[in-house]
């Protein structure tokens, strides 16, 4: 395969950018010159400017943050990019000088700023560093849909591999993604599974597969889960393989209240009753029927292959249902092992799978025709067709095309499996060496060319650019157009890469990113931590945490599907609802199932601030929390993170009730008040906790309110900056004051996402100049993404001294044996 010499791609976006102004905006500062403001005005002696208003708190005797700049020399600050970086990142936000302590006028703040990015910019120009790029294993999730596209199946590789681990709020960065004896056991298990999944298994022993519902799960009349036939309410969909044509039957355990009336539970698989299985209410030793027997289905034939199957109850009747009381939204609050709750329901918590039994055979399917392009008709034709599928399967897998020796190694394991059971067989045990070949768990990069020396910089082939690529967009492996565009070498150019990203972008498949990035970036797997006490907030139930949380994703998508500006995250003044959401946020003339863009009825609610997922899991089970909620912005949307409270117990904690006053609950406000007359906590809560009470307008779980505990709201505050803010809008007016640290923050994260590794100071000048670049059409955000790409950290790599870690003949081998 060929290689492309080295080229130095992004040096003249660097160059031009040093000089240009910070993108500082503040109400206070004004804007900077286009160029160095040396080159417009009398040169300001900086470095005495770092001794009046920094050295005070950062010499060496004080050390705040760990920093000093007591020997910091701005003509020699090339040698200290990554000090410079961190002074950069405080001053642009506004946070240094803190508050209280004096500040330089806007003139000499912002000049300041310019300096030391013309400084950081100048180093990283001189000496360009892409940064090391390990290479990462599949995670769970590039796993599935790898596994997706190369067999049409879809697993859930949880049921063998372990949690990925998180770094930088990604599960995709290579330094985390540590081996071991009994992850490697764990891939090869998975292998053996899927690949007899996927060809089928007439041998295949009787066995027991459960499904279980959480038990936060609502199941109301009206609560249709998707998935389960309409007319139904509750239950459970899920996807099941059935691995040969043969009998089998489900068992079904029900929780919840001894209800009198006969329900009757329909088995589906694609949407087609099966069995109905008629609910009977048998003797239990508990009072949430936890201890009842299951109720069981008749035999029932189906033929081999991958299924939706759906377990629900069949709705009896329309309209009202008149419970004990008036249902809450959540179907079981209450209940547990005091007893039924509320409802006298009954809910489906577990769907059993029992076989195969009797089997007859194998039939057609969606994985077994991604598999068997071809069928030999004699003994003679059964190799040469193997060939074929190892060669088309193990291309598709390493994501490259495979070389005659390792087709040939993989067709060794054909040989022995043909031996024993014949073709198919040897053609499952060829597939199950390519699913366990590090080639195919690993995203492994071709060494650089012989004439590269070890460290210097070399750009990354087009083949290994397609699997950049391609698992940043849409965490998969490259599609025939991605593949055919690299073997051309048209991923070789700025302008060819660019052209494969945009059509990218336009693909259904770029909805990854709703999930995988932005669901990662703003955190919103913590929704499902926080379950709001059901005897405060008995509306709160597991789908409305889900709905929540798909409203934030499909919010993101039409920001990046209609190339908005990252500003919209904080500004924009619509979302995305169904009924259930709007009814719960308070949002009229909303009605089905399906979201819709709407628009909000005022201005209490704006952009992400306005949206539960935001607002939920930023709040304990009781009670919203002003610090988890301004600790969320400055971390998450500021880069910004408060320093953690010192360990020596001398932070006291939080007082929950009023001395005096019967046991009155405290306030939001009345519990941050008194904590900060502790001078250890003032320090940082002077900071964080006027953004959080500018959103405790919003309860635990994210509808508005006007009082607490009994007690009018009051939600003023003071902004860092001195700008009094005492809502939502008023929050994301002054953040937005300074757009330079929430687009830097998302910069920032889009990049570490796609690179698979954390951003260091280095890469900070590559991230201005994306962002002086992206600046005059608003900081779009498919114009951030393009600029990622065609960074030097997406496409160059440093030469290292090292050998082929996994020889294409000898890896798959090794990690079978």
């Amino acid at each position: 395969m060929r290689h492309v010499p080295v080229v130095m791609l992004g040096a003249g976006v660097l160059a031009a950018a040093i000089g240009l102004r910070s993108g500082l905006v503040a109400a206070q500062v004004p804007k900077p010159a286009t160029s160095s403001p040396a080159a417009t005005s009398a040169p300001r002696d900086y470095n005495k400017v770092i001794d009046t208003y920094c050295v005070d708190c950062h010499d060496d005797a004080r050390k705040k943050g760990n920093v000093s700049f007591e020997h910091l020399d701005l003509a020699k600050a090339g040698d200290q990019a990554e000090l410079l970086e961190r002074m950069i990142r405080k001053l642009q936000a506004g946070m240094m000088p803190p508050p209280g302590e004096e500040r330089p006028d806007g003139a000499t703040l912002a000049g300041l700023i310019s300096t030391l990015e013309a400084k950081a910019d100048a180093a990283a120009l001189a000496r360009p560093n892409p940064g090391v790029h390990t290479f990462p294993r599949l995670n769970r999730t590039e796993y599935r849909n790898s596994i997706q596209a190369i067999l049409d199946l879809d697993v859930d590789p949880g049921l063998w591999l372990p949690l990925d681990q998180k770094s930088a709020n990604f599960d995709n960065i290579a330094d985390e993604q540590t081996i071991s004896a009994t992850l490697l056991e764990s891939y090869l298990n998975a292998a053996s599974e899927i690949s007899r999944l996927a060809v089928g298994d007439r041998q295949a022993p009787p066995v027991n597969r459960t499904y279980t519902n959480p038990s936060y799960l609502s199941q109301h009349p009206w609560d249709h889960i998707p998935g389960t036939p309409i007319g139904t309410r509750g239950g459970m969909a899920v996807k099941h393989i059935f691995p040969v044509d043969a009998e089998y039957w489900f068992t079904i355990s029900l929780t919840g209240g001894n209800n009198t009336r006969m329900e009757d539970v329909d088995i589906s698989l694609n949407g087609e009753r099966i069995a109905l299985v008629g609910y009977e209410q048998l003797p239990s030793q508990s009072a949430d029927n936890r201890e009842a027997v299951p109720m069981k289905s008749e035999r029932v034939r189906i033929k081999a292959g991958q299924y939706d199957l759906s377990a629900a109850f069949v709705r009896r009747f329309d309209g009202p249902y008149e419970d004990l009381i008036r249902p809450h939204d959540w179907s079981f609050a209450g209940g547990g092992s005091g007893g039924a709750g509320i409802t006298t329901l009954p809910h489906l918590r577990d769907l059993v799978v029992h076989g195969p039994f009797n089997p007859t055979g194998i039939s057609d399917n969606a994985s077994r025709r991604k598999i068997f392009t071809c069928r030999p008709t004699s003994a003679a034709e059964e190799r040469p067709c193997a060939r074929t599928i190892v060669a088309r399967l193990t291309s598709a897998a390493y994501r490259r095309p495979a070389t005659t020796p390792e087709i040939d190694a993989i067709l060794k394991f054909y040989d022995q499996g043909a031996a024993k059971g014949g073709f198919e067989i040897g053609v499952r045990s060829a597939l199950e060496a390519i699913l366990a070949s590090p080639h195919f768990i690993f995203r492994i990069e071709q060494a650089p060319p012989a004439s590269v020396k070890a460290g210097a910089l070399y750009r990354v082939s087009d083949v290994d650019m397609a699997s950049r690529l391609s698992y940043f967009l849409w965490a998969t492996p490259p599609d025939k157009a991605l593949m055919d565009a690299a073997l051309r070498g048209e991923l070789g150019t700025a302008a060819g890469l660019e052209r494969q990203a945009r059509r990218m972008l336009a693909d259904p498949r770029a909805d990854a990113l709703g999930p995988r990035f932005a669901g990662q970036w703003l955190r919103l797997q913590d929704v499902d931590k926080v379950h709001p006490d059901p005897n405060v907030y008995p509306n709160f139930e597991l789908q409305l945490g889900d709905l929540m949380k798909e409203e934030t994703q499909l919010f993101f998508l039409s920001l990046l599907r209609d190339n908005k500006s990252v500003l919209d995250l904080l500004r924009a003044d619509y979302t995305f609802v169904n009924e259930r959401l709007a009814k719960h946020y308070g949002i009229p003339g909303v009605a089905g199932d399906e979201f819709r863009r709407v628009t909000y009825p005022d201005d209490r609610r704006r952009g992400i601030f306005g949206q539960g997922s935001v607002l939920v899991q930023t709040s304990y089970a009781n009670r919203t929390s002003a610090v988890l909620r301004g600790k969320w912005v400055m971390e998450v949307l500021l880069g910004s993170p408060p320093p953690p409270p010192p360990m020596d117990g001398s932070v006291p904690p939080l007082e929950q009730t009023a001395e005096g006053v019967s046991g009155r609950p405290l306030t939001t406000r009345e519990r941050m008040e008194m904590h900060r007359k502790n001078p250890t906590c003032n320090s940082c809560h002077r900071v964080i906790d006027p953004i959080g009470l500018a959103l405790d307008g919003f309860d635990a779980t994210g509808k508005w309110r006007a009082r607490e505990n009994g007690m009018p709201l009051d939600t003023r505050g003071t902004f860092y900056d001195g700008t009094e803010i005492t809502n939502p809008s008023e929050l994301s007016a002054v953040l937005l004051k300074r757009p330079v640290p929430l687009v830097r923050t998302f910069t920032e994260n889009m990049m570490a996402y796609a690179l698979g590794r954390r951003v260091e100071y280095f890469d900070q000048p590559a991230i201005r100049a994306i962002l002086r670049a992206t600046e005059p059409g608003g900081y779009q955000i498919q114009a951030i993404i393009l600029g990622v790409i065609k960074s030097d950290a997406f496409r160059m790599r440093i030469a290292e001294p090292v050998n082929d870690p996994v020889p294409a003949a000898r890896g798959t081998a090794a990690i079978k044996k």
